[in-house]
């Protein structure tokens, strides 16, 4: 069990992604707002919560591992590890990995999810490579991934 509040998590990671934005020009932050509230949604405790805030820190910030694991526990850093796609990292090891821990599992699927409902604003080869990649590696993640997944392809074809 994490030892801090969402809400010190939540500062935590707006200060690392300070400045930085997403496709459509939001802050960054609203990305793992987002895949925390999705997991509350779904009754996910708070580690869960904690590690949707954090999943981007690694690969993304000047964040450590000491630092996630200080504030989101052993766990929460387990699952964040597993999430980080490190240079010259290869698919197949990266979705096996996740799928053996099921908060990264969870944590994926919602990451995932949120960010094919948001690529409506990114370009139409990053949409159709998004598409491909979901449909080669995401689609058990989620229920609801494959319908995601259909939307975007039918947004190509307006």
């Amino acid at each position: 069990m994490s030892e801090i509040s969402y809400q010190a998590a939540l500062e935590f990671a707006a200060m690392k992604h300070e400045g930085q934005v997403r496709k459509g020009g939001a802050p960054y932050i609203t990305h793992p707002v987002a895949v925390a509230e999705m997991l509350k949604e779904r009754g996910y405790g708070l580690d869960y919560q904690i590690a949707g805030l954090f999943h981007d820190l690694l690969e993304d910030t000047d964040a450590t591992e000491a630092e996630i694991a200080a504030l989101g526990g052993e766990d929460v850093l387990a699952a964040v590890k597993l999430l980080t796609k490190t240079p010259g990292y290869v698919m197949a090891d990266y979705i096996a990995s996740i799928r053996e821990n099921e908060m990264a599992k969870v944590v994926k699927a919602m990451d995932r999810l949120h960010n094919l409902r948001c690529a409506f604003e990114a370009g139409e080869k990053f949409r159709r490579k998004y598409i491909n990649e979901s449909r080669e590696w995401y689609m058990d993640f989620a229920p609801e991934i494959p319908e995601a997944v259909e939307m975007l392809e039918k947004s190509l074809k307006n």
